[in-house]
């Protein structure tokens, strides 16, 4: 066997498990809804029951001590611009783009990372633990968050 005919041989090996030059030509991004984000509650904060939920748990457990029902404080003012756009850290809004693209088909439940980066035009950027996912499926995910970066951008602004 020549060297030219191995040189061939392992080029053909190689091309096929990364993909040849089939990486994003058939693959088309999944469709996205046209729809506000949903900004995440902070985990930090404690989820205040409503007095309707208390009074449902008081009457579930007659021996339990009455529930001290607290004052329902007003949500803390979220900053905006003058556009009227959100003013949120990077954290949230990767935790808003992570939660978008779970909405899509056989996204998976772990092993993924989105980061925020830039300023006045941020970006997203999605990286994939080994094994999370299918290299189409990493491929149809990345396609995708540009459309939902372009989108979030109408909504949130990044601060700094």
């Amino acid at each position: 066997m020549s060297d030219e005919v191995k040189d061939a041989g392992l080029v053909a090996m190689i091309s096929s498990i990364l993909g040849g030059n089939k990486r994003a030509d058939n693959v088309a991004p999944p469709p996205l809804v046209e729809v506000p984000p949903i900004v995440p509650a902070d985990p930090a904060e404690p989820v205040e029951t409503s007095e309707t939920d208390a009074a449902a748990k008081a009457e579930s457990a007659p021996d339990a001590a009455p529930a001290t029902a607290k004052p329902a404080e007003p949500l803390a003012q979220i900053a905006t611009t003058r556009e009227g756009k959100r003013l949120l850290p990077a954290e949230a809004i990767a935790d808003l783009v992570l939660g978008e693209l779970r909405k899509l088909d056989n996204f998976p439940s772990s092993g993924v990372s989105v980061t925020v980066y830039g300023y006045r035009h941020w970006n997203a950027m999605l990286t994939f633990a080994p094994f999370s996912t299918s290299f189409q499926n990493a491929t149809r995910f990345r396609q995708a968050v540009p459309d939902l970066v372009f989108r979030l951008r109408r909504f949130v602004e990044l601060e700094i």
